[in-house]
């Protein structure tokens, strides 16, 4: 028996059968063209459509957008955040601008990228600020170090080497990676110095090597020393009997780089004494670095020890602040910190919470202020301070743990009195009350934030879900406007599962408030998505919803709190509730027999 299936048409089997189909049906000649089969005109290129992972970039992010995003997570350095926001910003606008009118692949003559460098002393958030604005955008990121340049001459390979290191970055997409940052630390490292001979070749081949890349140039990405890159090559060709050189062109890469630049502030306060500005005292201190740095100029670079070609390729300057202990503080302090939440992390992974009194951040800032290492004294200090609790608690019974000045100031001998008294009621009773500030606080910063997400999400952020969302925050240390994020995204889940059970099963459903919060605890509590959830909970919705249908004829349900909970509860609740309103005729006999006796 021949049971095979009959074959498939091909496209102009389709075409021809459509164009009889059609021409018997309107009575005129009718012919059907494939649109695969048209000829495109020579030198006609179809306009290739982004890749989903482009799509993603936010090109149209604003600079005022991208500024609060920043405050959010970086204390003090105003300035220095307007100048990134309002650049970066207007980089990639320019780039959308460009796509939008199909000039994406053209060359603008002239055009100068909104290259940057930065300057600041070690510790103060450059890294850090350059990562957030391209996590908060949607683009790879990559980071070098201009030092490691200088010790290899001045070739180039390191210099495109973090190019290709971008595109892995960008997990092998030529497209996303080339809209990506390439942040070149420690840069200042690389200006020549006149009474040095030897090492300014170097110094100055690194700086000419970064010229073109910084402004436009093509990458191969096969490295020509790698025997690796070599074999590819060759299995390449084999293969294909093609030689393909893959590039990747850098006209809208964005070059980031940055320094402590020492003794350049000299240089500035001398070229404005010259020029009478009125800087009468002498640089002696950080602070008195930012307040010249603010002032500099090309001819400053320039006279540092940096080609004036290298110089013109970035031209946009941005200055950091040098932090006091008041702003460690408030790094410590605020809710987005780093420093806080990956300690807080390090203990919660062995099941341990670790809470911090005011007084204790106050003095981790004076100690750290004291290494002259910026916010990375802060690691440093918080390490030293929780080392051996880190160590000796997890294995005790000791679930909760209050950082307080005392614990600080002598942390040897608050471990030994804790495990001698793992109970201690004074400990418990401290515990819980920073746990009831703690979540006042989140509640204040929920609050602030509240009325945009309500304003657009009215359905979304009941009271109850707001609670949840405080709740989260304390538990997980997860930060407050991706929670946000994700209560929106659980909540569509649900609905687009209400849709999708209906679809399947022919029955309406409909999850009420307080059910639909429950689906919300459920799914952060069990790290699900609402739609694992909500299946979980459904899997004998579809039969007891044919119990109630055949008999009342119902279709849909409205499902309370109780449904979510104990499902199994609520369904034979409700086929009880269904039965006993909608009788059978035989089931209502035997009463009415006892009845007429």
């Amino acid at each position: 028996m021949n049971d095979q299936s009959p074959k498939f048409p091909d496209q102009e089997e389709l075409e021809r059968e459509l164009s009889e189909f059609l021409s018997k049906k309107y009575g005129r000649p009718v012919r059907v063209i494939s649109p695969l089969m048209v000829a495109q005109p020579k030198g006609a290129e179809s306009k290739k459509s982004p890749s989903d992972s482009v799509r993603k970039i936010q090109f149209d992010i604003k600079p005022e957008e991208l500024e609060a995003y920043l405050d959010q997570y970086v204390v003090k350095q105003d300035q220095a955040k307007a100048i990134l926001a309002t650049k970066i910003c207007t980089h990639y606008h320019r780039i959308k601008w460009r796509m939008e009118r199909g000039e994406r692949y053209a060359h603008s003559i002239g055009r100068i990228k909104n290259n940057i460098i930065l300057m600041g002393p070690t510790g103060v958030g450059k890294t850090y600020l350059i990562k957030l604005i391209a996590q908060k955008i949607g683009v790879p990121f990559v980071k070098g170090d201009a030092t490691k340049f200088s010790e290899t001459g001045y070739v180039g390979g390191d210099v495109e080497d973090l190019v290709r290191d971008l595109v892995r970055a960008a997990d092998d997409d030529l497209e996303l990676a080339q809209y990506g940052i390439i942040y070149i630390d420690e840069i200042d490292k690389i200006a020549s110095s006149s009474h040095l001979v030897g090492p300014d070749v170097s110094r100055t081949g690194v700086q000419r090597a970064l010229l073109k890349p910084m402004e436009e140039t093509e990458v191969d990405l096969r490295v020509p020393h790698d025997p690796v890159s070599q074999m590819q090559a060759i299995e390449q060709y084999r293969r294909t009997g093609k030689r393909d050189k893959q590039t990747i062109n850098t006209k809208d890469i964005l070059f980031i780089v940055s320094g402590a630049f020492n003794g350049l502030a000299e240089i500035v306060k001398k070229r404005l004494q010259q020029q009478g500005v009125g800087f009468k005292a002498a640089v002696h201190s950080r602070v008195d670095d930012h307040k010249f740095l603010q002032h500099v100029k090309a001819e400053d670079l320039i006279q540092y020890g940096f080609e004036s070609e290298f110089v013109g390729r970035i031209p946009v300057i941005a200055v950091l602040e040098p932090l006091e202990v008041e702003d460690l503080y408030h790094i410590l302090k605020n809710p987005n910190s780093p420093v806080i939440q990956a300690k807080k992390e390090d203990f919660r992974c062995y099941g341990i919470d670790l809470k911090f009194q005011d007084e204790a951040l106050w003095t981790l800032a004076h100690m750290a202020y004291e290494e002259k290492t910026g916010a990375r004294g802060l690691v440093s200090v918080i390490e030293r301070v929780l080392m051996g609790f880190e160590k000796r608690l997890p294995s005790t019974s000791i679930r909760h743990l209050v950082v307080t000045k005392d614990l600080v100031l002598h942390p040897h001998e608050t471990l030994e009195s804790l495990l001698k008294d793992p109970e201690s009621p004074q400990q418990r009773e401290l515990y819980e009350r920073m746990v009831r500030e703690e979540k006042e606080a989140v509640r204040q910063q929920v609050l602030k934030k509240k009325k945009h997400y309500v304003h657009n999400y009215p359905f979304v952020f009941t009271p109850e879900r707001l609670e949840l969302l405080v709740e989260q925050h304390v538990k997980t240390g997860e930060p407050i406007e991706g929670l946000f994020d994700v209560l929106i995204t659980l909540y569509n889940q649900v609905k687009v599962f209400e849709e999708e059970f209906y679809e399947h099963q022919g029955f309406k459903i409909h999850f009420d408030d307080h059910a639909i919060t429950a689906i919300m605890f459920k799914a952060l509590a069990e790290d699900k998505t609402a739609t694992a959830v909500c299946r979980d909970i459904s899997r004998d919705y579809d039969y007891a919803f044919r119990l109630v249908a055949e008999r009342s004829g119902q279709i849909q349900f409205i499902l309370p709190k109780g449904a979510v909970e104990n499902p199994e509860v609520y369904l034979d609740e409700l086929i009880r509730d269904t039965y006993r309103k909608h009788p059978l005729p035989s089931e209502a006999l035997p009463s009415q027999k006892g009845s007429s006796t």
